[in-house]
């Protein structure tokens, strides 16, 4: 089932305090270190199955990762596998809960600190069906070197399958960087409790491969005190919220989007203003040159076309209440048509959804953007545009994104592969997007899509989170050869897929 405390992602500080918490609510460390390896071996039976062979290499480290590689391999050649262990550093140094389970591991334990073209492990790398990296976890926040670098470069060339334990040794668990530029990709990734935000932001989500995520015996109610406020998207997490007509709907119940037109980029409109209406807004206005008229009426018969050819024709279409929801940006140009159109937008403090060149207007003067910015509008920047409306603020893109939002008082979506739904709150959602949507104009979709949720009432979190999953779903219907003007046909499938998965 599909709930916001299930798709909850972990800081490595708040998985940390989960585990004090558990233990603190009468848990022993050493069963849930046990319960983790248990899981361990597991993944690692199902993949040597998947690969074919039986012959398990496990890599542990000096620490709590290291220990959850000894309880699997306990739990591995009790089922009659042929394992080999190897740890990196002297065994008598692990402390806790790690040197109690490795006191119960009465096999032999290779030395990963041996560099010699001798070394111990080097054989059993060679005939090895999988290798499980329990070297190091998602706490690491340095590069590898030394004898963990030589290991790591040695699997890497033999190329085996590898289960990572938490996440692959070298990625940072809560930006999803490699710290140095080495890493050991994983094929697949068994981590506990929650995913970590290393595993859904790039490059962390490619080098992790699927993710399982174990039951350790860490209870639910520990949530309630680590303040997580970041979530996996899902769609099931606002499809509820999305309104959905009745026998008594009207049309203006659900909202009139209005998107600003150009004059000779046409399409970047067109394409947000038909993801409006099929997301599901009542009424969706074209505002443009008067001399664009024609090219504008091929859009379809959908829509209305209102001539706005300068600022008090701007102003004048705000003048209808019932006009709630507009989009300031796609295909507008840089100019100052699309400064003052952006400004009376921000004034008028409706929702509003602000993308590409209704941003790029303000890189000169990103004080001016935030001064204006209310809760009820979304910025839509992809990174180049971020950089310059915020070029002070560094870290993984994550923090970037709140630290915007928080700055802006504002919702921001960070676009991108793992694109950031972030809120002035605080809170975040990390949406993965298909390859397919790197193409011209599915941004210009996506500006739609938030602005006909908008319209339709949802709060600007909710409408961006959303938006962003059906604009995936839809991408994914398409496959291969998707272009943006595919995306918006697909929402009646997305949503009829979605509805069928309610009712599950």
């Amino acid at each position: 089932m599909t709930t916001w405390d299930s798709r909850l992602i972990l800081t490595t500080d708040q998985m940390y305090r989960a585990d004090q918490l558990a233990m603190m609510a009468g848990i022993p460390g050493i069963d849930l270190m046990e319960n983790a390896g248990a899981a361990v071996a597991a993944g690692a039976r199902r993949l040597a199955k998947e690969c074919g062979g039986g012959r398990i290499l496990i890599l542990c480290g000096p620490g709590n990762n290291g220990g959850d590689g000894f309880v699997a391999a306990r739990h591995l050649a009790q089922t009659g596998l042929e394992v080999t262990l190897g740890l990196l550093g002297e065994r008598a140094a692990l402390k806790g809960d790690a040197a109690h389970h490795a006191g119960l591991w009465d096999g032999p334990v290779l030395d990963l600190g041996d560099s010699s073209a001798k070394a111990s492990w080097r054989e059993p790398l060679r005939k090895a069906s999988i290798v499980v990296d329990a070297l190091f976890g998602a706490g690491l926040d340095r590069p590898l070197e030394g004898a963990a670098a030589e290991i790591i470069e040695a699997v890497r060339k033999r190329g085996a399958p590898v289960l990572a334990v938490d996440v692959p040794s070298g990625l940072n668990g809560n930006s999803g960087t490699v710290e140095g530029g080495l890493v050991l990709p994983a094929k697949r990734c068994i981590t506990f409790f929650r995913k970590k935000c290393g595993h859904v932001l790039e490059p962390g989500r490619s080098l992790c491969g699927p993710v399982e995520v174990a039951d350790i015996g860490i209870p639910e109610s520990v949530l309630g005190e680590i303040d997580a406020r970041c979530w996996e998207n899902d769609p099931l997490l606002t499809f509820g919220e999305i309104p959905a007509r009745g026998a008594l709907s009207h049309k203006y119940r659900f909202g009139h989007v209005v998107v600003a037109g150009g004059q000779h980029m046409s399409g970047a409109a067109r394409l947000a203003a038909r993801a409006a209406l099929r997301v599901g807004a009542g009424l969706v206005s074209l505002a443009v040159p008067r001399q664009s008229l024609p090219t504008y009426a091929l859009t379809g018969a959908s829509f209305i076309l209102l001539p706005c050819d300068d600022d008090e024709s701007f102003l004048s279409l705000l003048e209808d209440p019932r006009r709630n929801s507009l989009v300031i940006g796609p295909g507008l140009g840089t100019n100052d048509r699309t400064r003052n159109f952006a400004v009376a937008a921000l004034e008028s403090e409706r929702a509003l959804v602000l993308d590409a060149d209704g941003l790029t207007v303000f890189e000169d003067d990103p004080q001016t953007l935030c001064q204006l910015l209310t809760e009820q509008a979304v910025i839509t920047p992809h990174e180049g545009e971020f950089a310059r409306l915020f070029p002070d603020l560094s870290g993984d893109k994550l923090e970037r994104a709140k630290a915007a939002a928080e700055r802006c008082g504002a919702c921001v979506v960070l676009k991108g592969s793992d694109s950031i739904v972030a809120a002035p709150d605080g809170r975040a959602m990390i949406n993965n997007a298909p390859a397919n949507l790197a193409t011209a104009g599915s941004g210009d979709v996506l500006a739609g899509l938030i602005a006909g949720l908008l319209a339709m009432g949802m709060e600007p979190f909710a409408a961006s989170a959303a938006a962003c999953a059906l604009h995936g779903l839809a991408a994914e219907q398409v496959g291969r050869g998707l272009i943006s003007e595919d995306l918006p046909e697909q929402l009646p499938a997305v949503f009829a897929v979605l509805e069928g998965r309610t009712k599950d």
